[in-house]
């Protein structure tokens, strides 16, 4: 087997959470810390096949992605036309939408309008880092400021409530304040950072779907105490048919197009955009880094290290070698834990014995509470009808 996760096996609730016995990918650092991950006679898991299946059949490279790209920017000039943007994309200051910023504005030539948006959890280098790729792309900035108070009581409410991603007050906010300003502007298209080089790993048991309004208004109903009036929400009708169908907004992953190296993106802006490293992925906010550096591991023995560093290895990245003895790395420093743990939960408003207690309560499932898995199902479903009747 070689390398064991003793923290996993070792892990309190381990029998509640691990269906199966401890098992490692033969060719990736995943195991069964993801309750649903299998493998085949090979010893190798679902996520390396999946990902194999991707290269092999979905993939774009070469000529055929310089044309998908050559295309696209053509079909957003157009579509951009007597307006002020051809297109809109979040910058957090973490590695890929820094560097989707570059791309799309210099090497793609695209007028877009940069939306930041603030939850009250940036550390001082995201800051630094976003005014320092707005000053030398000349790019237009909107900060969009989220309800401090809102956001306490909703992240609040979502660390009560047991559930694995506390992140989702974050992510679902980000995803409504795009759209809200690509409304508000005219703009049909979002780039989207995401990218199956760096990221094509990521368990569902490990983290629900964040654009699933009727999850997260359910546990703030449940556990909130502060009516959610400015905080911005996607509904299910605006996010699956209104948004993509009616106002014909389009969501594009131009990273896809090219050959994106991890650590060959970090130097470019490290060198050329003044760009400092935060250690981690998602860093950038003091509250990611704390869910899933502690918050994650210890409740519920999920490292997330184990999903971007597996990614790295199967696009070719990075070695299994290297990502074990990256793993072996302790979570976190012991002095900037206590540090990071007072900070969190002063910033909450929540005492440590408070904090602890929650830590120690019985965690449950996202689908214990209202959500849209299967009206997403049924809408599939009838598009499918819809577009090949005979199927």
């Amino acid at each position: 087997m070689g390398y064991v996760d003793l923290n996993v096996i070792n892990h309190p609730r381990t029998e509640l959470l691990h269906k199966q016995p401890y098992q490692i990918c033969s060719r990736t650092i995943m195991d069964t810390s993801d309750p649903d991950i299998s493998f085949d006679s090979e010893g190798v898991c679902n996520y390396v096949r999946q990902y194999e299946y991707w290269e092999q059949n979905q993939k774009v490279t070469g000529q055929k992605a310089e044309l998908f790209l050559e295309s696209m920017v053509d079909r957003l000039r157009k579509a951009g036309r007597g307006k002020d943007y051809d297109c809109i994309m979040g910058l957090s200051g973490g590695v890929d939408s820094s560097y989707m910023s570059y791309f799309v504005t210099k090497k793609l030539g695209l007028r877009a309008l940069v939306v930041h948006v603030d939850t009250g959890w940036n550390s001082e280098l995201a800051v630094m880092n976003i005014q320092n790729i707005v000053q030398r792309l000349n790019l237009d900035l909107h900060t969009l400021v989220i309800d401090w108070e809102e956001m306490r009581d909703l992240q609040l409410a979502y660390l009560r409530s047991g559930i694995a991603n506390l992140d989702v007050p974050q992510d679902h906010c980000f995803l409504a304040s795009l759209y809200t300003e690509a409304k508000k502007y005219g703009i049909k298209y979002i780039m989207n950072g995401g990218n199956m080089a760096t990221e094509s790993i990521l368990p569902q048991s490990w983290g629900y779907n964040a654009s699933d309004s009727w999850n997260l208004r359910d546990i703030h109903k449940k556990f909130g105490r502060k009516p959610l009036r400015n905080y911005p929400v996607v509904g299910f009708w605006e996010y699956k048919l209104l948004l993509p169908y009616i106002e014909k907004m389009e969501t594009i992953r131009p990273l896809e197009y090219i050959e994106y190296n991890k650590k060959a993106v970090k130097d470019f802006l490290i060198k050329e955009l003044g760009w400092r490293d935060y250690g981690g992925k998602h860093y950038e906010s003091v509250f990611t880094k704390f869910f899933q550096s502690y918050y994650l591991p210890t409740r519920f023995g999920f490292d997330k290290r184990k999903a971007h560093l597996s990614s790295l290895i199967v696009s070719g990245q990075l070695s299994r070698e290297e990502a074990v003895e990256q793993l072996k790395e302790p979570l976190y420093d012991s002095d900037q834990l206590i540090e990071d743990k007072l900070y969190f939960t002063k910033k909450l408003g929540i005492s440590l014995h408070e904090f602890e207690s929650i830590m120690n309560q019985k965690i449950v499932k996202f689908s214990e509470f209202k959500n849209q898995v299967e009206m997403e199902k049924r809408i599939k479903k009838a598009l499918r009808f819809l577009i090949n009747p005979r199927r």
